[in-house]
């Protein structure tokens, strides 16, 4: 983590020894706007049991909202994600069933322990992609089946996109957060997939960041 961002979260976690600071968030986890749960998300980086206590993804704003509004005619969806955290409990409250896989042994048994009223939610181990074979990246493949919607947010994106194509429904989603960095322009650019790029608001930072949205095109649907 670079110095500034590391001084930000500091920071961050900081101000919530204010009164006023811990007040406004407590106002916007129980019934705040999009905008007030962003002002409150800006305390909460890097505190998984904020994130989760403000309901939140860290996903771009417009992004998570567009998800929302598709899983929401959805509601016994079937999500798998490369990459656990906050947004697995924003995911398992609004889908039928999620698979997620994450690299960190320590990170994935702390998230078991905050979902524990999310039956439906299963959070796998996988160690990354080595000389060995992939086991990351490939873990869609040992689950049965095809998914409404799959998020590309943890490590070995590249790969983890490749990987879930075929595992896609004809009318589902990908939400690829961070799809603004270089390197995972090209894989988007030659996935196969329609593109829609949200750059703005997100949750946690206070920069412009984007997510996502990648959907089959019409004519092969």
């Amino acid at each position: 983590m670079s110095v500034l961002k590391s001084a930000y979260v500091a920071a961050a976690r900081k101000s919530m020894d204010m009164p006023f600071v811990a007040s406004y968030f407590d106002r916007a986890a129980e019934s705040g706007s999009d905008f007030q749960r962003w002002v409150a998300s800006l305390t909460a980086i890097y505190q998984l049991d904020r994130m989760i206590r403000l309901d939140i993804p860290w996903w771009n704003v417009a992004a998570t909202d567009e998800i929302e509004a598709f899983l929401a005619d959805r509601p016994k969806a079937r999500v798998f994600e490369y990459g656990s955290g906050a947004s697995s409990a924003w995911l398992a409250r609004r889908c039928g069933e999620l698979i997620s896989v994450e690299h960190d042994e320590d990170w994935r048994r702390g998230l078991v322990a905050l979902l524990g009223d999310f039956p439906h939610c299963r959070i796998d181990y996988r160690p990354l992609d080595s000389e060995d074979g992939p086991t990351y990246s490939q873990a869609i493949a040992e689950a049965s089946g095809t998914f409404d919607m799959i998020v590309v947010d943890g490590r070995m994106r590249t790969a983890c996109l490749e990987a879930a194509i075929s595992h896609l429904k004809p009318d589902g989603v990908i939400l690829f957060d961070d799809s603004g960095r270089q390197r995972y322009r090209g894989a988007i650019e030659t996935s196969g997939l329609e593109e829609t790029r949200h750059l703005g608001r997100s949750y946690c930072v206070p920069y412009p960041d984007n997510s996502s949205i990648l959907r089959r095109p019409a004519a092969l649907n």
